[in-house]
């Protein structure tokens, strides 16, 4: 999963990348909101993490202009402890949730989970569930007919975006486009090399392939 984390404390900042990168996700940081304004709305981001006070221009406008050009992205907005006038505007201007500052990394990782699996229409369970699996995201262990399965950092990042998307049709490029950050490189073999890893752990009849267009899994839409 891609995320776009847009914060001007560099200490904080720093941190967070750690975090959410030891979780699996790709992300790509900016700390002006000038230059969030033109990402958030023309790359593929799965969720935005954003801080309303900014360089540049302020959060409330970067994400007020993202939502009028129909950018549907899961926002949580970070707030100064106290600020109460500002989460209220933040939500009226269109956050899917607000974390007040300072906070724990722990908890603002549980909020990123529940966004992304309710923009799916799922629930936000301890274990995530599709395809007869169960992923245990902390752990980063895959769980099937009650045996522990192993993956590796790979294999968890395209897994979990698999069983975020049950039975859609995902080409190589757009499954590159979420699981890296705009600084790496996409090779769609590599998707292919994991795609083979995790047909070998789980099961080929996990993961069809649609050639020429990209893989399905856990059945048909």
């Amino acid at each position: 999963m891609r995320l776009l984390l847009v914060e001007d404390n560099v200490s904080l900042a720093e941190e967070l990348l750690a975090s959410l990168g030891r979780q699996g996700y790709a992300i790509d940081w900016l700390a002006d909101g000038r230059d969030a304004d033109y990402q958030g709305s023309s790359e593929p981001y799965d969720l935005i993490v954003l801080d309303l006070g900014l360089p540049g221009k302020p959060g409330l406008e970067v994400l007020q202009n993202w939502r009028n050009r129909g950018v549907a992205t899961p926002v949580l907005i970070l707030t100064a402890r106290g600020s109460w006038a500002e989460r209220i505007e933040g939500l009226k201007a269109g956050a899917d949730d607000y974390l007040t500052k300072p906070f724990h990394p722990e908890e603002l990782l549980l909020r990123i989970q529940a966004l992304l699996r309710r923009a799916k229409g799922m629930a936000n369970q301890p274990l995530l569930q599709s395809g007869g699996l169960e992923l245990d995201e902390a752990r980063q262990v895959c769980r099937k007919n009650d045996q522990d399965i192993e993956l590796t950092a790979g294999e968890f990042r395209l897994l979990r975006y698999f069983m975020l998307h049950p039975g859609q049709l995902l080409s190589k490029m757009q499954l590159a486009e979420h699981l890296y950050d705009g600084e790496t490189e996409r090779d769609s073999n590599v998707i292919e090399v994991l795609v083979n890893r995790l047909r070998g752990k789980l099961g080929r009849e996990q993961i069809e392939t649609r050639r020429g267009q990209g893989y399905r899994f856990g059945g048909t839409q």
